[in-house]
């Protein structure tokens, strides 16, 4: 397995210890402890830089895999899809926001899957919209947990801010989450009518 895999399997990895520091206290409650959602935050920026850094590694050293179309891509799903279910529970993301980060996720793995069982069993690499959104997600992700972990011990008027800006910021991503959604599954419609 060469070196950008490894770090794709490492983002995964990262996922269940995110979790870990995130269930360990909860903001709005009476003993939150901000630097638990620091470390939650240094863990999430941590294994989003290895989303950079596996892509950028592939590329440059020509080691693009078919393992690594499909991985890359997944360990992402489970990294930004957790990190909000967080942010649900402490109310700051919508339940609409994330119905549609995960009917995107769902209608782009199902067509993925049509496209590995076509006869020719293409795998389908994400496109631009589809980074876009990654990127767009994951700084949304880490403006909250690094905002409130670093605003609201010291004032709770500014961590309410924070809060209400990562709100919006979600609202923003399930809009470049819809529209990636809609365009890959337009650049690759072919395989659904294939599939009639």
């Amino acid at each position: 397995m060469n070196l950008p895999n490894k770090l794709t399997l490492t983002r995964i990895i990262l996922v269940p210890v995110f979790m870990v520091f995130v269930s360990l206290t909860q903001i709005g409650t009476e003993d939150f402890n901000p630097t638990w959602y620091l470390v939650a935050g240094i863990i999430f920026a941590a294994a989003s830089f290895t989303d950079f850094l596996d892509g950028h590694l592939a590329r440059k050293w020509n080691m693009v895999t078919d393992f690594g179309k499909f991985a890359d891509p997944l360990a992402d799903k489970l990294l930004t899809t957790v990190a909000f279910i967080y942010m649900l529970r402490d109310g700051v993301c919508s339940p609409v926001v994330l119905c549609i980060i995960l009917a995107r996720e769902f209608a782009v793995s199902g067509l993925r899957m049509v496209a590995a069982g076509a006869k020719d069993g293409k795998v389908i690499a994400a496109n631009m919209w589809g980074k876009v959104k990654t990127v767009l997600q994951m700084l949304t992700i880490i403006f909250y947990y690094f905002g409130t972990a670093l605003t609201w011990g010291n004032s709770i008027m500014i961590g309410a801010d924070c809060v209400f800006l990562s709100y919006w910021l979600c609202w923003l991503v399930a809009i470049a989450t819809a529209i990636s959604g809609i365009k890959y599954l337009w650049d690759n419609r072919s395989f659904i009518n294939t599939a009639k």
